[in-house]
């Protein structure tokens, strides 16, 4: 949509952001409604199985069995950035096009970490007293952020023709920012709002995120780009 919109196509651009909302919002809708079916049809094949089932999946030691699945996750990661680490060497030192994708792998895990973070400021609003405690400042950080970052690294890109450049600001946006920003999560949020008893908020979450992080990408890129001519 930027790059329309630095070519002067602010109609197209103004469209995509209409038309990918609107795809986003009712494919979440349709993945909600059709879950909610299959779950019905289960109940009513398996009568209360179900509950009973759940009883036998039960465990004594969540602590332990958490404790567990935590070791297994971090040796899980340290094989993949060991494997990441490897194959990026190879294929840096064999001009690849496919480099930015071993350490977009690597640095893909900082952007979940920093989004889990961020995700602790939801629901708790501004100041001791909670101002807009229904807006998710969590996720409306992460999502401008990762707009504004992802726009300067596009902008480095223009302004440094480099091998080297490309391949650390496209892995960087592909892997940390892609893992920090997060339109499922501000698609649910989007869908809980219109469901409930204000659903204007929705549409001004919607929007203050979509202009916000649109105005900020236009000043870092599009300026930057109109100014010095880049191609």
């Amino acid at each position: 949509m930027l790059e329309l919109s630095v070519e002067g196509h602010w109609v197209f651009a103004g469209l995509g952001f209409l038309i990918g909302l609107f795809l986003s919002v009712y494919s979440f809708i349709f993945g909600v409604e059709t879950s909610k079916g299959f779950r019905k049809l289960l109940i009513r094949s398996s009568g209360y199985g179900i509950a009973s089932s759940r009883k036998n999946w039960r465990v004594d030691s969540y602590n332990r069995h958490l404790a567990v699945l935590a070791v297994l996750l971090l040796l899980f990661l340290a094989g993949l950035w060991s494997v990441s680490g490897i194959l990026l060497r190879q294929e840096f030192n064999s001009n690849s096009s496919e480099t930015h994708l071993w350490l977009a792998c690597i640095v893909g895990p900082l952007g979940v970490w920093v989004r889990w973070f961020l995700a602790r400021l939801n629901g708790h609003g501004l100041g001791k007293t909670g101002l807009l405690k229904w807006v998710p400042f969590g996720t409306l950080i992460a999502n401008v952020s990762s707009a504004c970052i992802m726009a300067a690294l596009a902008t480095m890109k223009k302004a440094v023709s480099s091998k080297t450049c490309d391949i650390v600001a496209t892995a960087i946006q592909f892997g940390f920012l892609g893992c920090l920003s997060t339109v499922p999560a501000f698609i649910a949020e989007f869908n809980a709002m219109r469901e409930s008893k204000n659903p204007w908020r929705a549409y001004l979450y919607a929007i203050v995120t979509i202009f916000t992080s649109f105005c900020l990408e236009t000043l870092i890129y599009s300026v930057p780009v109109w100014a010095k001519g880049y191609k």
